[in-house]
């Protein structure tokens, strides 16, 4: 359990390491794509080191766990997952969305970080439906780095002029944005494709848990 700690420890350090004064230290050194793929590079090992440490780690059970949630909360996290994949202005490189008309469109008028709260979901679910340590630990890391990372990208991106914009129609909370009035729900900007994409990845999951990953969806 220590080596799975340690490890989302540095799985969580290595990503908010760009919301730190290091991180503009680091490009100024060695370039900012260099530093992309150095990043990538260890993102990817911690992430494997992480999976290992959480396949080999003792089960210790801490709750029973309520094995219906990830059947209702699984299919809303990939749909938010793969429409924030589309026209999403808080996504790296996609800066250029903000100076748009209205760049607050589909299933960003809901939530400006669709994918963040796609993985909440997703890891909320898993930590709800096993109940056990190392679950929680496994599975909270990525809580809290989809969490603290919607927070940490408004903070960064705050700088940009047009941010004000976007901000002003949006919210980080699913939906606050809707009730205060200041934006509306359009459903034809989302539309059907989309949320089928993200059903379909879905039920190919489900249907292939146990072979991916030895355990069954819950």
């Amino acid at each position: 359990m220590t080596t799975l700690l340690a490890a989302t420890i540095v799985f969580l350090a290595t990503h908010f390491i760009t919301s730190t004064p290091l991180r503009p230290v680091i490009v100024s050194r060695i370039g900012e794509w260099p530093y992309r793929g150095a990043y990538s590079l260890v993102a990817l090992v911690t992430l494997v080191w992480m999976g290992w440490a959480y396949a080999n780690a003792p089960r210790e059970q801490l709750w029973v766990g309520i094995r219906e949630i990830p059947y209702l909360v699984m299919p809303l996290a990939f749909v938010l997952i793969a429409c924030g994949y589309f026209r999403n202005p808080t996504m790296v490189g996609a800066e250029k969305l903000l100076k748009s008309e209205d760049p607050a469109r589909g299933m960003i008028r809901i939530t400006r970080h669709p994918i963040m709260w796609g993985i909440m979901l997703w890891a909320g679910a898993h930590i709800l439906a096993r109940g056990d340590l190392k679950s929680a630990i496994f599975f909270g890391g990525f809580l809290l780095l989809a969490g603290l990372g919607t927070i940490l990208m408004d903070s960064r991106k705050k700088s940009n002029p047009d941010w004000a914009r976007f901000a002003a129609v949006t919210s980080n909370l699913p939906f606050v944005a809707i009730a205060q009035g200041r934006n509306r729900f359009v459903w034809r900007e989302i539309g059907w494709a989309r949320p089928l994409i993200g059903l379909a990845v879905f039920a190919v999951f489900f249907a292939a848990h146990a072979w991916l990953f030895g355990a069954r969806p819950y």
